[in-house]
């Protein structure tokens, strides 16, 4: 591209020395030509015989003749500039778009926002903010010493009636981010110097890029979300769940860390008396899973791993620890009972744990020892944690098929 360049360059230099040339021929041709001579003298026989300054005004007309193309090829030249800066926008605007069609998370959104945002306002200090479920979420670096201030104007432009009233500083320049009819965010500005119609236009337009990009992104994640997620039980579903323990096993294998995996099932303390009918269990399900948020890590995956059964992974955490967790939530559960439809029912649950050893390379390994390990619970009286024995000497798991624990 640099030598197609010069090329050009070198094509384009010839132009003005020619152009010269031409001149300094036409006017070495005017000073030797006897025709010249003759016609202005001429010139000044008519002038004398007629009482005209015909010379004169030949020069004047030139001269302005001269100053017109002189004036017309400015403006020719401004006009040209205008277009070439509306073209550099307007490539600024449509690689922001499209970098911004590419992002479908928001880690994406705020790193294309923080690289081109910036060229769009002219080399400005900038902003951009969005407001998702209540929390105000940055889409550029923002100094937490002025970030009250941010938060409020940015509310201000999104029409919170809280702020409606208020007066802001004229030196921030905001517009709102729009997604169809609704305000997620706003986009701020330092307009020092002046902004300029074009540039306001500008930042109007990357705000109707950026406003759907978020709302896109936001939704993006709730799907994904609600795609690794029980909608019962609001805990991660058994595929996501083995995902995630085979991620841990390999990092504790490499870092010769501990690892732990609790099995439990949940059944009412009425349950073996009499059916309580699927809105019950469904009830009951909900419950545990308020319940394993309540009281569970927030680095603790919590999964429905199928019918009324679940898996709770412990990083980081030895089998004395896990027992404690179990323990502990076991006792939770049974302290605090369901109450649907005027009627309580107390929840109590069997518990199996397995650590994870060195010789384990799957998954199902571990599964199957915690799986043995609450069968053995169960068998032991229910509502009590049993921990899985030593490689070689494990519990066996029952030979008849379980959907829930009876």
């Amino acid at each position: 591209m640099v030598s197609r360049r010069g090329s050009r360059d070198k094509k384009a230099s010839p132009e003005p020395s020619a152009f010269l040339l031409g001149g300094l021929s036409i006017a070495v041709w005017v000073v030797s030509s006897r025709h010249l001579g003759t016609l202005l003298d001429r010139a000044r026989e008519i002038d004398h015989s007629r009482g005209l300054q015909l010379v004169p005004g030949l020069v004047i007309l030139a001269v302005v003749f001269l100053i017109h193309q002189v004036r017309k090829r400015e403006e020719m030249r401004r006009h040209a500039n205008v277009a070439t800066t509306r073209a550099a926008e307007m490539d600024r605007l449509v690689q922001f778009g499209k970098v911004l069609a590419e992002s479908l998370d928001s880690s994406s959104i705020r790193a294309a926002t923080v690289e081109h945002l910036p060229l769009i306002a002219s080399g400005r200090n900038v902003w951009a903010i969005t407001r998702c479920g209540g929390q105000w979420i940055d889409l550029t670096p923002i100094d937490p010493a002025g970030r009250a201030v941010i938060e409020r104007a940015a509310a201000h432009a999104m029409g919170d009636a809280d702020v409606a009233a208020e007066r802001f500083d004229e030196s921030m320049y905001c517009i709102p981010l729009f997604a169809a009819d609704e305000r997620v965010g706003a986009i701020g500005v330092t307009p020092n110097p002046p902004l300029t119609d074009t540039e306001c236009a500008g930042l109007a337009a990357a705000a109707a890029l950026l406003g759907p990009a978020v709302k896109n992104a936001e939704l993006y994640s709730e799907v994904q979300e609600n795609s690794v997620r029980d909608v019962l039980t609001g805990c991660f579903n058994r595929r996501h769940a083995l995902h995630v323990l085979d991620s841990e096993l390999r990092r504790t294998r490499r870092s010769h860390g501990a690892f732990s995996l609790v099995m439990f099932g949940s059944r009412s303390l009425q349950d073996h008396q009499r059916p309580i009918g699927h809105l019950w269990g469904d009830a009951v399900l909900a419950h545990v899973g308020q319940r394993m948020k309540a009281v569970l890590r927030g680095s603790d995956t919590k999964c429905r791993y199928g019918g009324e059964e679940f898996l709770v992974l412990l990083p980081d955490t030895p089998l004395l620890g896990a027992r404690r967790v179990a323990e502990l939530l076991r006792k939770d559960l049974e302290q605090h009972p369901v109450t649907w439809n005027d009627q309580t029912l107390t929840v109590r649950a069997n518990f199996g744990i397995a650590e994870m050893n060195a010789a384990e390379d799957s998954t199902n390994a571990i599964i199957a020892r915690a799986d043995a390990a609450l069968y053995h619970a169960k068998q032991d009286g229910r509502n009590c944690v049993r921990t899985s024995r030593p490689a070689g000497t494990q519990y066996q798991v029952a030979s008849h098929a379980r959907s829930s624990i009876a």
